[in-house]
């Protein structure tokens, strides 16, 4: 089946991930970093809520929940003022458009300041649906780690969901959630530091 014709379900977890087109830099600056996040929740805090997150300098991943089918619905009929439809513009396609319109936003900005034209991520995005709290437990920690890959401590790095689990400041991720998950926070942080090799 297109992944394209694969709805995203309400109330389900997703690993969503994408890479810039042929491997190509897709964050140049502190800015560009800031900005994606900015228009994530422009475009996404309506239709999920976001469990961990890493933006790498080509690529960028996230662990997220669809929202209930009543708060989809709710937000389908403010956003439209219409009768649902099909196809398309039908509420069960309304996450995808969403993700869609924020890589969308994000590689129209950045094309104007780095005066380039054309796609910026490879399409459509990538999304896996995850089915088990094992799964999801191994995603937060694969996703966190990922900086390692670049040769950066992932306790440190600026860019990813870590640090936030950790503080205690303002944020739009769920913070508590993740941390249950992980029965604790000295657990969450056990479990990034002894990591058991899987591969996703």
């Amino acid at each position: 089946m297109d992944i394209r014709n694969q709805n995203l379900e309400p109330d389900c977890f997703y690993h969503i991930y994408n890479r810039g087109v042929n491997g190509d830099i897709v964050f140049q600056n502190n800015d560009n970093y800031m900005f994606f996040m900015v228009q994530f929740r422009k475009y996404l805090n309506e239709v999920c809520d976001l469990y961990a997150y890493c933006l790498m300098p080509n690529h960028f991943h996230f662990v997220i929940k669809i929202k209930s089918q009543k708060e989809l619905f709710d937000f389908f009929e403010e956003k439209n003022k219409r009768p649902i439809k099909k196809g398309l513009h039908a509420m069960e396609s309304l996450t995808s458009k969403q993700l869609s319109k924020f890589i969308s936003s994000y590689t129209q900005a950045y094309n104007k300041v780095f005066d380039r034209h054309g796609t910026l991520f490879e399409s459509p995005f990538k999304r896996k649906k995850i089915d088990s709290e094992k799964y999801l437990r191994n995603l937060i920690i694969y996703v966190h780690r990922n900086p390692i890959d670049i040769k950066k401590d992932f306790k440190t790095y600026k860019f990813s969901s870590y640090i936030t689990v950790l503080s205690s400041l303002k944020t739009n991720l769920k913070r508590s959630e993740v941390i249950e998950y992980f029965d604790n926070l000295e657990n969450f942080v056990f479990c990034h530091n002894n990591v058991i090799d899987f591969k996703f």
